[in-house]
């Protein structure tokens, strides 16, 4: 008679052989993410000190990461979706967006970035705030006009954003990066208005002080 456990063994093999192959993906893949990630946020410094075709270097190496890590999960269903993928692909399209709103470029599409919808959006997302330090640091410069575009842009990103209402499964949790785009509009419009409230005053000093010694 034969034991009910007498596959056990063949069973045990093949799920043993699953899961290392498994296993050897994933250590591949979190490697890519993590070395993509690192390309990203040095494009996005980059960006803020002006050097945008170093910028574009460094995103296109983030790119290479983000496609093979694509390429090596391909079959590999759980992992293809999992949370180091998808962070890798949402600080790739930071980077991405944060370049073309400070260099003045068009928007890069998700399908062009070859990304999920969630990545993309809670990408746009994490470059509102890097919007705030970019305009932060033009405003030191006086470029006024320049801030108002600037906010104008975290402002369209915001109205994008609180439209997209479903399911945090779906979208990785956007809720939370929404709020934090608010958050972070409503305080650099403070701070905008309260540089614009100052410059008007110390102008009005000025000329008071300009008419004074005229008379």
């Amino acid at each position: 008679m034969t034991r009910p456990t007498s596959k056990l063994d063949s069973i045990g093999e093949k799920v043993c052989s699953y899961f290392s192959t498994e296993d050897s993906a994933r250590e591949t893949g979190l490697r890519l993410s993590r070395e993509s990630i690192r390309f990203s946020a040095n494009a996005i410094r980059a960006v803020h000190r002006g050097e945008y075709d170093q910028a574009r270097e460094l995103i296109n190496s983030s790119r290479a990461n983000v496609e093979e890590m694509s390429r090596t999960l391909a079959q590999h269903g759980e992992l293809l979706h999992g949370g180091f993928v998808r962070n890798a692909q949402k600080e790739y399209a930071e980077a991405c967006i944060t370049l073309a709103l400070v260099s003045g470029q068009t928007l890069p599409d998700p399908d062009e970035l070859s990304i999920s919808y969630a990545a993309y959006l809670n990408g746009l997302g994490e470059a509102a705030g890097e919007l705030r330090r970019h305009l932060l640091d033009t405003l030191r410069e006086g470029r006024i006009d320049r801030c108002e575009e600037i906010l104008e842009a975290m402002d369209d990103i915001y109205s994008l954003l609180v439209t997209i209402d479903f399911h945090d499964a779906l979208t990785g949790g956007l809720r939370r990066t929404t709020d934090m785009v608010r958050g972070v509009l409503e305080r650099t419009r403070g701070d905008f208005t309260i540089s614009l409230r100052q410059k008007e005053l110390e102008q009005k000093l000025e000329d008071f002080g300009d008419k004074l010694n005229k008379e």
